[in-house]
């Protein structure tokens, strides 16, 4: 007996072991046809080409009004999201024979120019979207996915890390035209007793500043736990100026709180100056914190502006989506805010950081974001 039959196959039954060889053979063939054959892009194109196939054999002699010609437009619709473009171009080419066969068949009775037209402008844009998919790497709804994936994790970043007792926070970020993405993002840490904080705007507005964003973000939010406080926007820079030329600029604010003494400092790069309310006059006044924008100039040294919160003060940071009307200066912009900024502590700074978003970026097709730090009065 040779030695690669073990005792438990001798002692099978002759069934058990033709089944056994019969399914070893099955498993070899499955797999020849995986790798050479059947590819996963193979498989659906020879589904939409029997598809529309089956639909012109019906349209001609199945049941009437069973195969509508015009259904060959859910197989050029289906290519366009699973096909590659030498695939869908012979999809395609199979639909087009389909509905001159089609046509004549049934003396163009129910092929018509209206619908011709109509497949015709599909199958363009389905191919354009099949380019676009392929280009990516992706099909189906594979991009779609990876998009959502990416908002998610910009939502996640722009999550303020849970206060102590006695402090609040507060961040509102809104998007161009409802888009889900935006060229506004706030990226933060917590170590101990200090509070790191960035409001990020990325030139542009909408899905057109989103993509940069995204990239910004995951580098800003690195950075911004790994570099010293003061050095923060340096950084920001140099990695802008390495990455990013010619791509536009970047505004940010920056603010370090030590939440055990309320000391603070903030630096900005060109950013609309952060603002700070005082509970022993009730007013708001803007910092002093000022730079240059990120990503023009190299080797720029931002020069931070210190202060302090104390029980009942607040300081606020937003984007110029708040501020900022086409024809009006910047300054009467920030006079409005800072009097709409009064309901913010009327209501309370979490409830009022919503009110001021809606009331100050109504009617504006601009992202805006902002954010809110407070500290409460001991009770």
């Amino acid at each position: 007996m040779p030695a690669r039959y073990s005792a438990g196959t001798m002692n099978a039954s002759p069934t058990a072991r033709l089944l056994r060889r019969t399914r070893s053979l099955g498993q070899r063939v499955l797999a020849l046809l995986r790798r050479k054959v059947l590819f996963r892009y193979r498989l659906v194109l020879i589904t939409l080409v029997l598809l529309a196939v089956g639909i012109g054999v019906g349209a001609v002699w199945g049941p009437t009004g069973w195969f509508p010609p015009s259904a060959v437009i859910l197989t050029v619709l289906a290519g366009g999201l699973l096909l590659k473009r030498k695939s869908l171009a012979f999809l395609l080419a199979v639909v087009a024979a389909v509905l001159l066969f089609t046509a004549f068949a049934l003396d163009f009775g129910q092929v018509g120019p209206g619908l011709l037209v109509t497949i015709g402008v599909t199958a363009v844009l389905a191919y354009l979207l099949s380019g676009v998919r392929e280009r990516l790497g992706v099909q189906g709804l594979s991009g779609e996915k990876m998009l959502l994936d990416l908002r998610d994790r910009l939502r996640s970043q722009g999550t303020l890390p849970e206060l102590p007792d006695g402090w609040g926070r507060a961040a509102v970020l809104r998007q161009a035209g409802g888009s889900s993405f935006g060229g506004d993002f706030v990226v933060s840490m917590r170590h101990g007793d200090r509070l790191e904080l960035a409001v990020v705007d990325v030139s542009g507005k909408g899905v057109d500043a989103g993509t940069r964003a995204l990239l910004l973000s995951g580098a800003f939010g690195g950075l911004i736990s790994a570099v010293p406080s003061g050095e923060f926007l340096s950084h920001c820079n140099d990695y802008l100026m390495r990455t990013s030329v010619g791509e536009g600029f970047v505004t940010a604010v920056h603010l370090s709180l030590d939440l055990e003494t309320g000391d603070y400092i903030i630096t900005s790069a060109g950013h609309p100056p952060a603002v700070q309310f005082d509970s022993g006059t009730g007013a708001w006044t803007t910092t002093d914190a000022k730079g240059v924008v990120l990503g023009v100039i190299p080797e720029m040294t931002y020069v931070p502006v210190k202060g302090r919160l104390r029980p009942g003060d607040a300081i606020m940071l937003y984007t110029d989506g708040l501020i900022e009307t086409p024809g009006e200066d910047l300054d009467a912009g920030i006079d409005r805010l800072l009097g709409v900024a009064d309901r913010f502590v009327k209501d309370g700074f979490d409830a009022g950081a919503e009110g001021v978003v809606d009331t100050l970026g109504k009617g504006k097709n601009d992202d805006t974001a902002l954010v809110a730090i407070w500290r409460s009065r001991p009770r």
